[in-house]
């Protein structure tokens, strides 16, 4: 019999995230692949990102609209209880025999706990990081113990889950599979990623991710020093657009301003995977507070600026320079990325989060681990036992 596995995706960067997995689920024999999408990818103003999908050739079993047209963290605390409703309904027709989340949006807790309650065994991609400036950090370590199985990006962040009192079979080590982009998609040339943005790729071209740091009250704090850095920066800057979270269309108008003030920025409010890889691959310099710089910026030797709070915690490459949300600090972390001495550096590094082969390590190990009642009872360390059992085997 098939084995029906269901897949959530919420938006544009983790469907990047996912595309190979579920390239690879969707063609394996014994799969019922089920992909549900929700949130910011059935949204007009962070641009249809469902379409992508469609026009990858995926079948989307279920469409769940539940993101708030909102930009404050009550919509976002809506917007779980909204999807925690439809998805009750859908994966209670579903039934499948495992769900697939990854990462650490805050709308993920919704498809977690309806999972939870239906009994349906859950696995989690990139658990056991750490992000200690957004409230991701608490979602991605809810989502863990909620989980069954875990696929993680570095070695650090399963012997982490593990000591979460995780039983160690369950955690693999896999890669962050947005590197599988590397190795199996095709980017483009200089010449075609032209065409595609509309716009030249010039030889100083800067890369600008930055998002709500959700941990703060003022989740937009930060950006008032990351914007007055960026006035004083004669580089040609393109803008990627923010996460849907509280705070974010007042950075999409501070962006869209910026550019309208300067003649070589661009905002972009979607790119697919092979364009922004392609980007990253022609740009000579990395700013902003997103995971991408820190997880897929390595991959290219691209030096990047992390500014803020957002990532504290998370490892590091050495292409990463850390500055605090300062005007000053900013444009002397910029200097010295952009120096000679810091780029010769970099050479022949490698990505501490993986080699671009974790596709297929996460289809092979859903296809193949054992369903029913050892998969969804946990077994623990007893207490009084001295170390507990699966911290010692992490150490």
């Amino acid at each position: 019999m098939k084995r029906k596995i269901a897949v959530i995706t919420s938006s544009r960067a983790d469907y990047s995230h996912l595309y190979w997995p579920l390239r690879e689920l969707s063609a394996h024999p014994l799969v019922d692949l089920q992909l549900i999408v929700l949130g910011a990818h059935l949204s007009p103003e962070f641009g249809q990102t469902i379409r992508e999908i469609e026009k990858d050739g995926f079948a989307i079993a279920s469409r769940v609209e539940c993101l708030l047209s909102s930009d404050s963290d009550v919509g976002m605390a809506k917007t779980i209880g909204v999807a925690t409703l439809s998805l009750a309904d859908c994966l209670g027709a579903m039934r499948p025999d495992l769900l697939l989340l990854i990462a650490d949006r805050y709308e993920m807790l919704a498809p977690a706990t309806v999972a939870l309650a239906l009994r349906i065994p859950v696995a989690h991609i990139e658990g056991g990081e750490i992000s200690e400036g957004t409230i991701d950090d608490a979602v991605r370590n809810a989502l863990t113990k909620i989980s069954h199985i875990h696929f993680t990006s570095t070695e650090n962040a399963r012997q982490r889950i593990i000591a979460m009192d995780e039983e160690p079979w369950r955690v693999h080590r896999a890669g962050a599979p947005s590197l599988d982009h590397l190795r199996r998609s095709k980017l483009l040339d200089r010449a075609e990623l032209e065409a595609r943005l509309g716009a030249p790729v010039e030889s100083d071209l800067t890369v600008v991710a930055y998002h709500p740091v959700t941990i703060l009250r003022d989740t937009t704090f930060e950006a008032e020093a990351l914007f007055a850095a960026l006035k004083q920066l004669p580089r040609q800057m393109f803008f990627c657009y923010p996460n849907a979270d509280a705070g974010s269309r007042e950075l999409i108008q501070r962006a869209r301003e910026f550019a309208a003030s300067h003649e070589r920025a661009r905002v972009f409010v979607n790119l697919d995977a092979a364009t922004y890889w392609s980007l990253l691959r022609e740009a000579q310099l990395f700013i902003g507070n997103s995971s991408s710089g820190i997880m897929e910026t390595p991959s290219f030797s691209l030096p990047t600026v992390n500014v803020g709070l957002r990532q504290q915690g998370r490892e590091r490459a050495r292409n990463i320079v850390d500055t605090a949300a300062e005007t000053d600090g900013i444009l002397k972390a910029v200097g010295r990325a952009s120096s000679e001495e810091f780029k010769e550096s970099l050479r022949g590094m490698t990505n501490p989060y993986g080699e671009g082969r974790a596709a297929r390590k996460i289809a092979g190990v859903l296809t193949t681990v054992p369903l029913g009642q050892e998969l969804l009872m946990k077994r623990h360390a007893t207490p009084g036992e001295g170390k507990p059992r699966a911290l010692a085997q992490a150490q």
